[in-house]
């Protein structure tokens, strides 16, 4: 069973990793940029291929980095719990709900309309974030 999560957690930093590097298999994209707390993939049109960019956020210091995402329609999003407490990714209209992330968790949610939409932790009510679909 360790074996089985310590490959999980490999896995989950290899995929942030190439996500915040900017890697992409064979494609050849507008690279993802960041604009202080905001986190910007490119827009649709600026896409080759079929494959929209995974975003990330990270949970981290009791707060979500970046707190405010933009990406574009289709975009899977994951987080991924680096605090040393549980937490939870709420949507605040109850769209997805990651439940509690021990540390080293993940949750992904891929955005299929347009709009803003909020989250929470539900444990720290403080921690908020949002992610804007284009």
């Amino acid at each position: 069973m360790k074996t089985n999560k310590a490959l999980l957690l490999m896995l989950s930093l290899l995929l942030i990793t190439a996500g915040v590097l900017g890697l992409t298999s064979c494609s050849s994209s507008t690279p993802t940029t960041t604009h202080g707390n905001t986190q910007t993939s490119p827009p649709p049109g600026q896409t080759t291929g079929p494959d929209i960019k995974p975003a990330a956020v990270s949970i981290e210091n009791m707060a979500f980095a970046p707190a405010n995402l933009t990406v574009a329609i289709g975009t899977t999003v994951t987080w991924t719990n680096n605090d040393s407490v549980a937490h939870t990714v709420t949507s605040d209209t109850g769209i997805f709900d990651s439940k509690n992330m021990a540390k080293g968790s993940t949750f992904s949610y891929t955005f299929d309309e347009k709009g803003t939409f909020s989250y929470h932790c539900a444990i720290h009510p403080g921690m908020k974030g949002t992610v804007t679909v284009q």
